[in-house]
């Protein structure tokens, strides 16, 4: 590191990620308890501090593996968080990020080893410093884009029926959704793609299974703008 900016006080950045899953219809967050002070023992998100030789999105990639095992999973940029007395320790600026995994995917031993939990959104307790803001401004991000980005398939198993998608939107959007309405809608959706298997397992009848189709997704004009 160079010398230079020496006349400037120094502070520290971490980030912060605030992973969601979908399960039992629920919309869910992965929450743990602080191992360290000052808030030991606080409900809190999970997170690390930036090092020297890392990006933002270099931390949160490292942190979500850490915690997760998983690469390559939507991440998203929240916001960042600053406010002077946000941490008793010392003056950090944090730079929240929004994960969606599928909670299948999720290796039990892993969140074990790591003593988090998968807390429904409507039951969060109230969390370390500013972490309760982070979630209510990452659910606020999603209500705004699940509709215009394929953000539910990643909270979803690679083949999924409509009724498990329409319950994804509803665990989103906190609401009911028309089930004739919303088939009709997603059935002009190009890269919502119908396969030839069935699932007889969450359904008696039998539901058709479906699938993201990414290609036909990156081919969709409003994307080539």
């Amino acid at each position: 590191m160079t010398t230079y900016y020496n006349e400037h006080s120094k502070v520290f950045v971490s980030v912060d990620c605030i992973i969601f899953g979908f399960e039992d219809k629920k919309l869910k967050v992965l929450l743990g308890k602080r191992k360290m002070d000052p808030g030991r023992g606080e409900w809190s998100l999970y997170g690390g501090f930036v090092e020297e030789n890392e990006s933002l999105d270099d931390a949160a990639n490292r942190v979500l593996l850490e915690l997760t095992g998983l690469k390559n999973i939507y991440m998203k940029q929240v916001g960042a968080f600053g406010a002077i007395d946000r941490d008793p320790g010392e003056r950090v600026i944090s730079v929240a990020y929004c994960a969606l995994i599928n909670v299948k995917d999720y290796d039990e031993e892993l969140r074990e080893e790591h003593q988090v939990e998968w807390i429904n959104i409507k039951d969060i307790p109230e969390l370390y410093s500013d972490h309760n803001d982070m979630v209510n401004k990452a659910i606020t991000l999603l209500r705004r884009r699940i509709s215009s980005e394929p953000l539910s398939f990643n909270l979803l198993p690679d083949l999924f029926t409509l009724t498990q998608l329409q319950h994804v939107y509803e665990a989103v959007l906190d609401d009911n959704i028309d089930k004739r309405n919303f088939r009709k809608r997603i059935k002009t959706i190009e890269y919502i793609e119908k396969t030839d298997r069935i699932d007889k397992i969450t359904s008696k009848r039998g539901a058709a299974l479906y699938r993201f189709n990414k290609e036909a997704y990156m081919e969709d004009p409003i994307f080539k703008l």
